[in-house]
């Protein structure tokens, strides 16, 4: 009898089944429920507590949101520094992981030591800042993505992987006449697709997500501001925090967590387009990291 006819084997799997739909519903229901809440009223939110489907469905805080003027520029800047933000991240992370994970490389142990030091201490946001500014980064497109560049969590890692792999694949390749530039390219590089698809992943989100340069760095170019920064300001007068005469001072203003919800699905949405394109990298690369460390 095989393993899958068994009474065992079968309330094994209805176990599994039940678990991962409960899984999946807790997961997922929190987000329909902004999703529905985007659309309903201030009313319909107070009393109901909670709900998967507006009765009465609503579009005033969408329209609200497209109502600004920097917001089709902001999600063009905001695309634009998560696209070459993600590659000069990968590209510098890439470049210093990859010479730390070799013990023969001469200075390697102090600039370990110094990658390791600023991930207990860091310079704060006033020696940041003025380091910026002495730069000439302020209300520069560059300030958003400088500063946070490389992540020393995301190098440790990387490094760690780049020592996984064989040796023997390099020096072989020496033999052959290879230098190290083509090592690099025709051998390492082909070998880490699946973690550099996963840096990748957080490093886009890290950066779509990111709102604090903005309103650090770019006090003075609202042409620069990214997606987050403007639904920041929207979701902060929406709930008569700060004014802003970009938006029609007569118009209705939608309730705050309409609002709120709204500006959730807005900025979420768009990222999580991009998971299905490197779903099978990423779960590749989060096993590699799990199984070799």
């Amino acid at each position: 009898m095989k393993r899958n006819d068994t009474i065992a084997s079968r309330i094994f799997d209805v176990f599994n089944v039940l678990f991962l739909i409960f899984f999946a519903a807790v997961t997922t229901l929190p987000f329909i429920y902004i999703v529905a809440g985007s659309f309903a009223s201030q009313a319909e939110i107070t009393a109901r507590g909670f709900f998967l489907i507006p009765q009465n469905p609503r579009t005033e805080a969408y329209q609200y949101i497209l109502e600004s003027r920097l917001l089709p520029r902001s999600m063009v800047v905001s695309i634009l520094m998560t696209v070459v933000g993600t590659a000069v991240s990968m590209v510098m992370t890439v470049l210093f992981a990859y010479p730390l994970s070799k013990k023969y490389l001469p200075g390697r142990n102090p600039m370990l030591a110094l990658v390791v030091f600023t991930m207990l201490f860091s310079g704060g946001m006033i020696p940041t800042f003025l380091t910026v500014r002495a730069l000439g980064l302020l209300n520069n497109f560059w300030a958003l993505i400088l500063p946070q560049a490389i992540s020393v969590w995301n190098l440790i890692v990387l490094m760690k992987f780049f020592q996984n792999i064989p040796e023997e694949l390099e020096d072989s390749a020496r033999m052959d006449g290879a230098s190290d530039l083509r090592v690099f390219l025709r051998i390492i590089l082909p070998l880490s697709t699946a973690a550099i698809a996963t840096f990748s992943l957080f490093y886009a989100v890290g950066y779509w997500n990111s709102f604090r340069p903005a309103l650090l760095y770019l006090p003075g170019a609202p042409n620069l501001w990214p997606l987050q920064l403007v639904l920041r300001n929207i979701v902060l007068m929406a709930g008569g925090v700060i004014a802003d005469v970009i938006w029609d001072p007569d118009a209705p203003v939608p309730p705050p967590d309409s609002i709120r919800n709204a500006v959730i699905v807005f900025a979420t949405v768009p990222i999580l387009l991009v998971y299905p394109f490197i779903q099978k990298h990423f779960t590749k690369g989060v096993m590699i990291g799990a199984i070799k460390g």
